[in-house]
């Protein structure tokens, strides 16, 4: 198994799971961080840090968003790897209960 971020993460990038991760599984894009399914060794550390609750275990995603650990995966891929927190995006505050946020995601 693996953990999953979803669509809370969308326009945050809070990092704070960043520090707390033994095994540097999280990759950053623009507006967006992913887990490595390969890389995460299943700890949940990550999980309580997530300021906007958007890490999950994977079968502990909601239903309407699943195809966030195919997302997760795929993205994973093309990332680049982060190890050490960095600031929100400047707007995080503004979008952390913003729902539906998908369509601004930043392949």
């Amino acid at each position: 198994m693996t953990h999953v971020v979803t669509e809370s993460c969308i326009l945050c990038r809070y990092t704070d799971c960043v520090n707390v991760c033994p095994v540097d599984c999280f990759r950053m894009g623009s507006n967006f961080l992913v887990i490595d399914p390969e890389e995460c060794i299943d700890c949940a550390v990550c999980v309580a840090e997530c300021p906007v609750s958007a890490i999950y275990a994977e079968e502990d995603v909601p239903s309407e968003q699943k195809h966030f650990i195919k997302i997760n995966s795929e993205l994973t891929k093309k990332w680049p790897s982060i190890t050490k927190s960095i600031d929100p995006l400047p707007e995080a505050d503004k979008w952390k209960n913003v729902t539906k946020k998908l369509v601004y995601l930043k392949k």
